[in-house]
Order: structure tokens, then C-alpha cells, then sequence
């Protein structure tokens, strides 16, 4: 009986002992931040400050909207932040989606309890720096020959189309920007990119006014392939997470999401009629499905290693793809027959595009060169220079240039007969605190 007691002695003492250990802090930055940046930056950040509140960064934060700080350290049950995501104050946010898991709104609580602080390493915290000029990674053409989009430093930087002038940023949350569409009618552009292991964000630009329409992270990888149904009313990305999303360009709300790739999905394009949709990824697959359901439909490709872009011709459904092989393909999408194989290139694909009129194509990747072929007969028509690998090409309307984008932070327009340099630039604006 005395070893039972003691054993039990023990085991209270122990338990004690236990319940008096605190519970680990909470992480801001591992632990906080990157449910922010799922759920809450697109509405709130430096593009778009719904209620004045911008929720980029911790001192942001901290600062909170028109309503005051967003939380008083120490004090969870006087904290803004709570009450809007417990419901106890309207509208409930994250607005337009499900409430937070009661483990995430928790984890708030406990964080500001202990006192709210900002674990953010300072090597991890944005600030204006010098560093070197970022990759250019996409490009586009606005429909009516007026503007070239181009990839920037967490941001979309607007020029001339010639690249003489410098037009606009738009700001986003991505670390970078990795793809470019233009509606059909020219009146919207999506921006595709994110940044690793944190969040993949989709941008919803409003052209006429410059002005942010919908912002939506939607993974924890980044996004990039992105593209338009035919009429605007859809787009679509890939996603490092393996999946293809489909998002209501109106709203700004995901419709469908579908994961028949077993890697990384790196572009999309969808058929004339806006009934199937194409996707490319690291599984070195064409896969074609359902655009309204999502089910497989079939494959267009035997797979020959990793592909890197996909591209649909103007107004035929002639889907064209490439990638590791450094063979650009021709595939009819209607026939699932390959309709032409061009010749190789130096070095894998990165980037692939039509003329307007479907006449040429033009060929981006790890070479020096990026040569322009005719479409019907597979003719090399022009030759224009790269440097450092090519990830972003784009015909002009008129398809007399060709502007393409690379890792050494330039953009370079040729004109497409000759293959002659028309004009180099650096897109980051000097003066805009880089």
C-alpha cells in the first residue's frame, strides 16, 4: 500500500508540475503571418486598404484601419481583430468566406495575450533596398497596342508599348510576378504570382482607373499560367500545389479547383469555345478538362520531360506547348493529333506566344536566341536576341514587335521581320525608392 501511495504521489506531483508549464508562445511571423496571407491581404493591403487597414507587415498591422489599432497587446477581449473574427463585431471577416477555424482564431488570442509580439527576423522583413533588379518573368501586350505589362518587384509596372515612357505601378503581395493576361476587351489584367511556401496570389487589375478590383491568395504556393476563358467572365491559373484553379473574374471568387497533375501545374489555356481547358506542369503532361466541372477529359501528349508553357492560338484551337525537350509542339486540340514540331532549341522552354493574328509564334528559354516561326510551316522568319535566359515573350497587336523579358532584369523589343534590337530598358523606374 505505501509504494501504491507514493506511486500516486508521484504521478499527482508530476501532473502539477505539468499543468503548470505555460503554453508556447505564440509566433507571430511562423505562426500568425501566414494565416494573414492566406486570408486576410487581399483585401488588406497597400493596393487595396478595405477599412484603411493594411495587413502587409506587422507595424501595419499594429497601426490598424479607421477604426482604431487593430489589437492591444495583452488584451485579446479588446482587440479588434478578435471581434471581427469571432463575429462579435460586422461585417465577419475574412468578408465574403468561411469564418476562421476556432484553432486559428485561438492562436490570435493567445498571441496577443502574451503580448503581441513581432518575432519577424530582420532579414525577413520587406524594406527598400538596392538590390539587383528582379527577373523579368511576364509580359503582355494591352489589346489595343497602347501598353506593355511588365513583371516587376512585388509589383506590375505599365509602359508605352514601345517602352519609351513609364505609365503606372500596381502594387501587389507577391515576391514575384509570373504571369500577365489581358481580357479580350483590354478593361482587365490579371496578375498571377506569389511567393514560395507562404501564399499564391491572384490580381484582378481595372485598367481604365488603375485601381485593384479583387486581390485573392489562394494557396500557400505560388500561382503563374495564368489565362482568360473567351469571354472574360473566367481565368485561370496552376498552382505549385499542383492544382488548376478557376476564379469569377467579376467577383473575385474561386469556382472550381482540380488536381489530375502529379507536379507542379506552370500554365493554362483554355479552348475556343471556353468549354475545356489545358494545363502544362512539371509531370510533362497536356491534360485537357472539363472548364465547368473539372473532370479529366484526356491527355494531348506523350509526356517527354517537364513542360514549362502552353499557348492557344488566337482563334483556332491549335494549343501549342514546350519546356525541358526544348521542342515546341503543335497539337490540334480537336483532333488530339500533333499537327507540327518545330526545331529544337539551345536550351529548355521558358516562354512561348502568338502573333494576334495566329500567324507566328515566338520561342523564350535558356538560349541566347528567341526565333520567330510561321505558324503554317514551321519557317524561322527572324532571329532576336536574349540574354540570360528568356522567361516572358509578347507580340504587339500589329505583330511588327516582339518584347521579351529575362533573368538579367531587362526588356528587349525587336521588330519580328529583321529580328533587329528596337529598343532596351531597365522596367524598374529609378526613382521609385528600389
Amino acid at each position: 500500500m505505501k509504494k501504491l501511495h507514493l506511486a500516486l504521489v508521484t504521478i499527482g506531483c508530476a501532473v502539477r508540475a505539468w499543468a503548470q508549464v505555460p503554453a508556447a508562445e505564440v509566433s507571430y511571423f511562423r505562426e500568425i503571418r501566414p494565416i494573414i496571407q492566406q486570408s486576410c491581404q487581399g483585401c488588406h493591403q497597400p493596393a487595396a486598404k478595405y477599412g484603411g487597414l493594411d495587413l502587409t507587415s506587422y507595424q501595419s498591422f499594429a497601426a490598424g484601419g479607421g477604426r482604431g489599432p487593430a489589437f492591444q497587446a495583452g488584451a485579446p477581449g479588446e482587440s479588434l481583430v478578435i471581434a471581427y473574427l469571432n463575429g462579435e463585431r460586422q461585417p465577419r471577416m475574412p468578408f465574403g468566406a468561411e469564418p476562421l477555424p476556432g484553432d486559428q482564431i485561438e492562436l490570435f488570442r493567445r498571441w496577443i495575450a502574451s503580448g503581441a509580439k513581432n518575432d519577424t527576423a530582420a532579414s525577413e522583413r520587406v524594406t527598400t533596398s538596392t538590390k539587383p533588379a528582379p527577373p523579368v518573368t511576364a509580359l503582355a501586350y494591352s489589346p489595343d497596342g497602347a501598353v506593355l505589362a511588365v513583371s516587376g518587384d512585388r509589383e506590375v509596372l505599365l509602359y508605352k508599348a514601345d517602352g519609351s515612357g513609364f505609365g503606372a505601378r500596381l502594387p501587389g503581395l507577391s515576391e514575384r510576378v509570373q504571369s500577365l493576361v489581358f481580357s479580350r476587351d483590354g478593361k482587365m489584367l490579371v496578375a498571377a504570382g506569389g511567393t514560395p511556401g507562404e501564399f499564391g496570389e491572384v490580381q484582378f487589375w481595372d485598367m481604365a482607373r488603375r485601381k485593384l478590383q479583387h486581390s485573392m491568395t489562394l494557396t500557400r504556393e505560388p500561382l503563374s499560367g495564368a489565362s482568360f476563358s473567351p469571354d472574360g467572365s473566367r481565368a485561370a491559373v496552376g498552382g505549385a500545389d499542383n492544382t488548376v484553379r478557376l476564379v469569377d473574374a467579376a467577383v473575385g471568387k474561386e469556382l472550381l479547383k482540380f488536381s489530375h497533375h502529379d507536379s507542379w501545374v506552370l500554365g493554362t489555356a483554355f479552348s475556343v469555345d471556353g468549354k475545356r481547358i489545358v494545363s502544362v506542369g512539371r509531370d510533362g503532361i497536356a491534360q485537357v478538362n472539363d472548364a465547368t466541372t473539372g473532370a479529366f477529359l484526356e491527355n494531348i501528349n506523350t509526356p517527354h520531360g517537364e513542360l514549362a508553357a502552353i499557348v492557344r492560338h488566337p482563334t483556332r484551337d491549335l494549343i501549342l506547348i514546350g519546356g525541358a525537350e526544348r521542342v515546341p509542339y503543335l497539337y490540334n486540340l480537336n483532333r488530339d493529333a500533333l499537327v507540327r514540331t518545330f526545331e529544337a532549341q539551345d536550351g529548355p522552354i521558358f516562354a512561348l506566344a502568338f502573333s494576334l493574328d495566329g500567324g507566328m509564334i515566338a520561342v523564350g528559354g535558356a538560349g541566347d536566341d528567341i526565333p520567330v516561326y510561321r505558324t503554317g510551316t514551321g519557317e524561322r522568319v527572324a532571329t532576336c536576341k536574349g540574354s540570360r535566359g528568356t522567361y516572358a515573350v509578347a507580340f504587339s497587336p500589329d505583330g511588327q514587335r516582339l518584347a521579351a523579358g529575362g533573368g538579367d532584369g531587362r526588356v528587349r523589343i525587336c521588330d519580328t521581320k529583321s529580328g533587329g534590337l528596337v529598343r532596351e530598358f531597365a522596367p524598374i523606374p529609378q526613382s521609385s525608392g528600389y
